[in-house]
């Protein structure tokens, strides 16, 4: 598997393809960046050379695209200062509930879990 930032993508996979495999590369991201490296993107990952590898990294690196882990922490850092503000957001973020105005009677299965059985005694 061929090596980008620490991160594997496939061999076997179009470049196009492997690279949306990188945290915060998508589809039209990775066209772009193709497109700036002057890389082939019906290229399989497995034969890129060396050189082509090198020239996709610094392409990334000169967009200053932020990636994995820098990525990760900035998103944690967003949710953090939202529960900490205790604004609704937060609020919704802290109970585990849909946060962006959906209907939590029926549906919301995703967020909540499980469904328990409330009640229901005789």
């Amino acid at each position: 598997m061929a090596r980008i930032f620490g991160i594997e993508i496939p061999n076997e996979k179009r470049i196009e393809a492997s690279l949306p495999y990188i945290f915060g590369i998508g589809r039209q991201t990775a066209k772009k960046i193709l497109e700036q490296a002057a890389v082939d993107p019906n290229i399989r990952t497995g034969e890129l050379s060396e050189d082509q590898l090198v020239k996709i990294a610094q392409v990334i690196q000169s967009q200053e695209i932020v990636i994995e882990g820098d990525l990760r922490r900035e998103k944690q850092g967003a949710l953090k200062r939202l529960t900490s503000i205790n604004c609704y957001r937060g609020i919704r973020h802290k109970r585990g509930l849909p946060v962006r105005g959906q209907r939590t009677r029926t549906n919301s299965r995703t967020r909540k879990g499980k469904k328990k059985t409330v009640g229901a005694k005789k």
